[in-house]
């Protein structure tokens, strides 16, 4: 089940898991975008769901289980950006919560709901989207990045957690992706990599249980976060 998965990487991700012949379920706010998926690929299932509010996230998992006895494998994929000005006050502030339930509270309590289920399967993981940005973060974003780094901290603290069941915890780790999530946040120029790179990417590193799965520019992001920190950051950030 993958949840923001009508559009970009959750888009792009439902189809390479459908080239390998697994059953899919997506779930995503927009229901005419969910409508339109539905009829490109009428083996797809789907569910509108808003990750945002807890009632939404405890029927999806009741829904999902139910309904599907055998999923095995959770993707925290939906995700928001918005550019918060702290010099402005609170005047951004609720954007920036939507953010953080979005981004993180979502993803924790989902994988909070379902691991119990996942850990009945024979084989089964959660799989996590966090961001390049989680490493090195652009200022004018910074509870975007924020929330991406705690998701990638939680990534770590989990998959411990879970070494001794039969969920594995990956994390797939992207640069700038061509998407609706990045329109209009930097300009016209530069929209990044296409999302079914990503997904490609991802899905080999996961056959070879590759947890950590930085994606282009974003291992250049894990590494400069770890060697050259301020470097990177002041080349990020035009300065």
């Amino acid at each position: 089940m993958i949840t923001g998965g009508a559009t970009g990487i959750g888009l792009a991700l439902a189809e390479a898991f459908l080239t390998k012949g697994n059953k899919i379920i997506i779930c995503g706010r927009r229901t005419d975008k969910l409508l339109e998926i539905k009829h490109k690929y009428p083996e797809i299932h789907f569910r509108p769901c808003d990750v945002t509010k807890e009632d939404e996230r405890k029927e999806l998992y009741h829904w999902a289980v139910l309904a599907f006895p055998n999923l095995n494998i959770l993707v925290n994929n939906a995700g928001i950006q918005r550019p918060v000005d702290f010099k402005k006050g609170d005047s951004d502030f609720h954007e920036a919560e939507q953010e953080i339930i979005t981004n993180l509270t979502a993803p924790v309590h989902l994988s909070a709901l379902f691991i119990p289920h996942l850990m009945k399967q024979k084989e089964s993981a959660v799989i996590n989207v966090s961001s390049g940005l989680g490493f090195i973060p652009i200022a004018f974003m910074p509870v975007y990045c924020a929330t991406k780094a705690a998701l990638h901290s939680f990534s770590i603290s989990l998959r411990h957690q879970l070494r001794d069941t039969t969920v594995k915890v990956f994390e797939i780790i992207p640069p700038t992706v061509d998407t609706e999530l990045d329109h209009g946040r930097r300009g016209t120029t530069n929209r990044g990599i296409n999302p079914e790179i990503v997904a490609t990417a991802s899905l080999k590193s996961i056959e070879k249980n590759e947890y950590e799965i930085a994606v282009g520019e974003a291992e250049n992001l894990m590494t400069g976060s770890k060697k050259n920190f301020e470097q990177t950051f002041a080349r990020m950030n035009g300065r």
